[in-house]
C-alpha cells in the first residue's frame, strides 16, 4: 500500500522519479537538457526545497520561479503542449509512489501552478 508525502525523504523520491521521467520525455525533455542545459545536481535540491515549502511546510525555499520560467521562455516559447505534458508526468509520478492527503495536495498545488503560469506563456 502506497503512503502519503510525509517527510523531506518522501519529496526527494517525488522529485527524482519526476525528472527523470522529465529527462527522457520527447515532449519536454530537451527543454531541460537542450535548451535550459539544468545543472541536475544544483535544480534537484531547489526543487526539493520549493515542494518541501508547499506540502510540509518547511522554510526551505528562497527564489523566484517565475522568473527564471520567464527567461527561459525567451529561449523557447512555452507552449500549452509543455504544460499539459508537466502537469502529466507530475500528476503521474505522485499517482505511483503515493497515496493521501498530502499526495493529493502536491497533484493539487502542480495544477494551480500550470493554471496560473500557462497564461503568461502558452
Amino acid at each position: 500500500m502506497k503512503k502519503d508525502i510525509t517527510t523531506s525523504e518522501d519529496i526527494k523520491t517525488l522529485i527524482d522519479a519526476f525528472y527523470h521521467k522529465v529527462k527522457a520525455d520527447e515532449v519536454i525533455g530537451y527543454i531541460f537538457n537542450e535548451i535550459a542545459q539544468v545543472d541536475w545536481p544544483k535544480h534537484l535540491p531547489r526543487m526539493y526545497a520549493f515542494w518541501e515549502f508547499l506540502l510540509l511546510g518547511m522554510d526551505t525555499y528562497k527564489g523566484n520561479p517565475m522568473e527564471v520560467h520567464q527567461k527561459l521562455h525567451k529561449m523557447v516559447p512555452l507552449t500549452e503542449e509543455h504544460f499539459t505534458r508537466w502537469l502529466q508526468l507530475f500528476h503521474e509520478t505522485v499517482d505511483e509512489n503515493f497515496h493521501g492527503l498530502v499526495a493529493q495536495d502536491a497533484k493539487n498545488r502542480s495544477s494551480l501552478i500550470v493554471m496560473t503560469w500557462k497564461p503568461k506563456f502558452a
